[in-house]
Formats: C-alpha cells, structure tokens, sequence
C-alpha cells in the first residue's frame, strides 16, 4: 500500500510550511507565499498529478485571499547581509 504525501498548506497561517513538487519550492509565511525553483509538466500521468497538487496549492492561497479585507500592498523587509564568519 502506497500512501501519498500531504503537500497542502495553510496559506498565510505559519512560518514553517514548506512543500516541493519536483524542483519547484512553495514556502508558506505570513504575508505572502513565495513559489520558486522549477517544475518540469510532462504530458503523462505524472505531469498531471503534479500540475494539479500544484492547481490544489493555488487554489487553496486564491482562497485563502478571496472575501477578506487586503492592503493594497504588503512591505516585504529585505533580509540583512551579514559577514561571513569564515571568511
């Protein structure tokens, strides 16, 4: 018996949710959800089930936006550049 993994989120929810689906990483924060990497769809079966867990994941952050109140933009604060240590 197979058991899939659980690649869902609660979009906006936590610090700490973070999916892959192939090289494509999904990376749940509190202000935004931040997609990035690369996801290769190939027409079979494997390609669908992938685009759509991918479909699942947008649908569930297009949700997690729709019928509450949002600012017209949010702030993203740049990380700070530290020196590094071993250098």
């Amino acid at each position: 018996m197979s058991r899939k993994k659980d690649l869902s989120i609660a979009p906006f929810q936590n610090e700490s949710e973070c999916l892959q689906i192939n090289g494509l990483t999904i990376e749940n924060r509190l202000d935004r959800v931040s997609l990035y990497g690369s996801l290769d769809i190939t027409r079979d079966k494997e390609g669908l089930e992938k685009v759509v867990k991918l479909k699942e994941i947008v649908d569930s952050v297009v949700a997690a936006m729709t019928g509450v109140e949002l600012p017209a933009k949010v702030e993203v604060e740049q990380p700070d550049t530290v020196k590094n240590p071993f250098a």
